[in-house]
């Protein structure tokens, strides 16, 4: 199961790299002297364009045997048995799980709305202390 990004993160680094390919593309198509900062900009659009493309398709968490998937480019994923959770801390628009070995920090503002609700369904299924989860008084559907 994928935990997906709102649309309006998406939609913004979508345009934010057509936007920065177009400035580099320009400066260095129609002007003749170009400059290193044309160049950058291009760079900069391929790179926004990437990762995009990259949170598209892979989106932010992944759920899948009982390990939780923190998607991000270039091999810095980070992984999480959900059994070996320990501890859920709350704090402001963020949920961090903890083992004993690892920490992973969820950032919920950036979550649809829709898959948060399922995240949360999700976590407060863990077989947690009541004084280690947040969600033990809750009833989530």
């Amino acid at each position: 199961m994928k935990i997906k990004f709102t649309k309006k993160r998406l939609i913004y680094n979508l345009v934010l790299s057509i936007l920065y390919l177009t400035i580099g593309l320009e400066g260095i198509i129609y002007q003749e002297n170009i400059r290193w900062t044309k160049y950058g900009m291009l760079s900069l659009g391929i790179l926004y364009l990437t990762n995009s493309l990259y949170e598209l398709k892979y989106q932010y968490l992944s759920i899948e045997n009982g390990i939780l998937r923190k998607n991000m480019i270039l091999g810095f994923t980070k992984k999480i048995n959900l059994n070996d959770i320990i501890q859920i801390k709350v704090f402001t628009d963020e949920y961090t799980l903890i083992t004993k070995t690892n920490k992973i920090k969820i950032h919920t503002e950036i979550i649809d709305p829709k898959s948060l609700s399922e995240l949360k369904r999700i976590l407060s299924k863990l077989d947690l202390p009541p004084d280690k989860t947040p969600f033990q008084n809750t009833t989530i559907e």
